[in-house]
């Protein structure tokens, strides 16, 4: 069999992103703090591009050059102030064409803020926390090696997870040398810290509380299922006590901390900044970037003044030029970029005026496809522009993604979201007897008959799990 080489033309539809196209959807999905940073690295980057500070603007929900209709009624807008023509999926084309000899620049408004970050102090490490207590402890230096092992071994709940056996095997040592350090380990604070399960966690603390030998301990040490199953009647039968007793011991159980490591953070605090907000000022709602700490990017006039002196060396014109053409696609992609956010946030604003007016009751099912079919851009590039982008509204910071939600409809043909459901459910049950909590049927049917909504008692349970609530049975006395 012969091999042969032969060319063949074939015709085939590519989709090819350029480097500038690339940034420009890279732009788009960037939030507030992403982009500040992605700006300071393109000046550092870029000689062409410099700041200068300008006064924002602000757009109202009325400010709109379209008509549009929110919960059956038309509002009719004007111009925009910061959005004249209607926004559309970006001209690319129009921006390579762009050899004029007048440079665009975007304008941010730039604010003398607080910084409150340097004023937040780090919250202390767990496993710093408890080897400076073993450094300070009476300890040998074999038992504090022991105990650094153990302490760099305890998992985000703070217990241990590793076998007796195991630690003795690495370190050499003897089961019971190990045992002894740990029961030193777990007196220390966090109080039950190092514990290898939760029943060894709670017996701690009581023992700490020097409640050794009382009917909460004895529950503890041999009955924890039952208490987990909210069991009293037989608790008290198999105890031989009344059933009070049995409440009154639980009391004492449910103020234990079965999570040790619940108040020290291993990880850096996250910090949110809000890309938009929306306010009201008299009787309109407005809505606006927020944009204290960015700058005004512009095309430097000498670079400008170089390429039209006569004796700059042609190999400097063509490297400014790089620049320049670098330079212009990067200020009208981040033009583009906030323009269609604020668009984005505030056709979200318009159908959510209840949530603005009312708080989470008040909103509204939503869909991409309804935002996207109202500022005429494409379900994808609505998407991009909401995920991680927050707005601060008078409830609140949501991300802008929280205002898309499926819903319901009432009786009467009342649209509700989801997430209204949701808080629904959360006022039931915080209105609810801790003596005789509300099941997932009995919250149904509350929700048909106060607020006229009818979901299944399998689709309260879910939502309930989802905010993390624990069921009727586990509700009555739970351990915190």
């Amino acid at each position: 069999m012969a091999l042969e080489l032969r060319q063949q033309v074939k015709l085939t539809q590519q989709l090819i992103l350029t480097p500038q196209l690339q940034q420009a959807i890279k732009l788009l999905q960037l939030n507030r703090l992403e982009l500040e940073q992605v700006i300071r690295q393109e000046i550092e980057q870029n000689p062409v591009l410099e700041q200068v500070e300008l006064e924002t603007k602000t757009i109202s929900l009325e400010d709109i050059s379209s008509e549009v209709k929110v919960d059956g009624e038309v509002t009719l807008a004007s111009e925009s102030p910061l959005g004249a023509e209607a926004v559309k999926e970006f001209d690319w084309e129009a921006y390579f064409q762009d050899t004029g000899s007048s440079y665009p620049s975007f304008a941010f408004e730039e604010k003398e803020a607080q910084d409150y970050e340097r004023r937040l102090s780090k919250p202390e490490n767990l496993v710093s926390h408890l080897l400076w207590q073993l450094y300070l402890s009476d300890f040998t230096e074999k038992e504090r090696e022991i105990g650094e092992y153990i302490i760099g071994n305890l998992d985000e709940r703070g217990y241990l997870s590793l076998e007796i056996s195991e630690i003795a095997g690495d370190l050499g040592v003897s089961q019971e040398a190990v045992l002894s350090v740990l029961k030193k380990i777990q007196f220390f604070d966090p109080v039950g810290v190092a514990s290898r399960d939760l029943r060894e966690c709670l017996l701690v603390q009581l023992e700490h509380l020097g409640l050794t030998g009382t009917l909460a301990e004895k529950i503890v040490r041999d009955h924890l299922k039952l208490l987990e199953n909210n069991n009293l009647s037989q608790l008290a039968k198999i105890l031989g006590v009344t059933v009070d007793d049995v409440e009154t011991a639980i009391e004492i159980i449910r103020n234990l901390e079965p999570r040790p490591a619940r108040n020290y953070a291993d990880t850096e605090p996250q910090y949110i900044e809000p890309d938009v907000e929306v306010f009201k000022e008299g009787d309109e709602w407005i809505v606006r970037l927020v944009d204290e700490d960015y700058s005004r990017l512009k095309i430097s006039p000498y670079y400008r003044k170089l390429l039209q002196d006569p004796t700059t060396p042609l190999e400097v014109k063509q490297y400014i030029q790089k620049k320049l053409k670098a330079a212009t696609w990067f200020i009208k992609s981040i033009e583009q970029r906030n323009r269609t956010l604020l668009k984005v946030s505030e056709s979200i604003m318009r159908f959510q005026r209840d949530f603005l007016e009312k708080g989470v009751v008040g909103l509204k099912p939503l869909t991409l496809k309804e935002v996207a079919l109202d500022v005429d851009l494409h379900e994808s590039t609505v998407s991009r522009v909401t995920t991680g982008k927050y707005i601060d509204t008078p409830h609140g910071l949501f991300e802008l993604k929280y205002f898309f939600s499926s819903g319901y409809k009432s009786a009467s043909g009342e649209e509700v979201a989801s997430e209204t459901v949701k808080q629904y459910i959360r006022e039931i049950i915080a209105q609810e007897d801790p003596k005789r909590p509300y099941s997932d049927q009995k919250i149904s049917d509350i929700l048909r008959q106060k607020y006229d909504i009818k979901i299944a008692r399998r689709t309260v349970a879910k939502y309930r799990d989802q905010m993390g609530i624990l069921p009727a049975s586990r509700r009555k006395n739970k351990i915190k």
